[in-house]
């Protein structure tokens, strides 16, 4: 499984703006990018001390990288979410959100079992989670309504699941998952509208850069 090795603050630097890939130190004073606005690397404000304006493709660009960056998946997956998108019924835009919502590490995620995506995503690989009793240990796979995921029996006893499962605070979950921290179970209770989905991007630019 491919994944990001160099340190994901940058990437909100690069995008602009937080995309909460480390969790709760993206809401504390060391955030990147409350420190330090400006781009990565040697790309950055030109010598005015400001940035070029870009072009369409440019923003188009940047709104795909951000998507994409947020659930953390690579550009040959990420394509196979569009068309599968574009052959849906719904807004090409929505539904792109919509399938990557239903991705199971974005549900622990959600359910408040990870404070990160990647998180997650270690967790879901690690095979620490059953989805209607069954082992599940693909990151990629889609849930759909009426899916019951539980951490499995074996892990339970370990210190991570022990200590979740006895914190009295837990984070909000979307009103589209049941979320049982206590008995340490998530359910999927209908699939996700796009108004129920807090991305801040703006999805059409990513159809619009793939419709080129």
């Amino acid at each position: 499984m491919a994944r990001h090795i160099e340190p994901v603050c940058r990437l909100c630097r690069r995008e602009g703006s937080k995309l909460f890939l480390k969790g709760s130190r993206c809401l504390s004073s060391k955030c990147a990018i409350s420190k330090r606005e400006t781009i990565p690397g040697q790309h950055g404000p030109n010598s005015k001390g400001k940035r070029a304006k870009p072009s369409d493709y440019a923003v188009q660009l940047r709104e795909k990288q951000k998507v994409r960056r947020i659930y953390g998946v690579l550009e040959t997956q990420f394509r196979r979410y569009f068309r599968e998108a574009t052959r849906s019924r719904g807004v090409t835009g929505a539904e792109l959100l919509i399938l990557l919502e239903r991705r199971l590490d974005n549900v622990i995620y959600r359910a408040g079992f990870s404070p990160s995506r990647a998180g997650a995503r270690q967790l879901v690989a690690h095979a620490h989670f059953n989805v209607n009793g069954h082992p599940m240990d693909v990151p990629s796979y889609l849930v759909k309504p009426g899916d019951k995921i539980t951490v499995r029996e074996s892990s339970r006893k370990l210190g991570y699941w022990t200590q979740l499962s006895s914190e009295k605070d837990s984070p909000s979950t979307p009103a589209w998952l049941m979320a049982d921290r206590g008995n340490l179970v998530t359910e999927v209770r209908v699939l996700p509208k796009r108004d129920e989905i807090d991305v801040l991007v703006k999805e059409q630019l990513v159809v619009e850069y793939y419709s080129r």
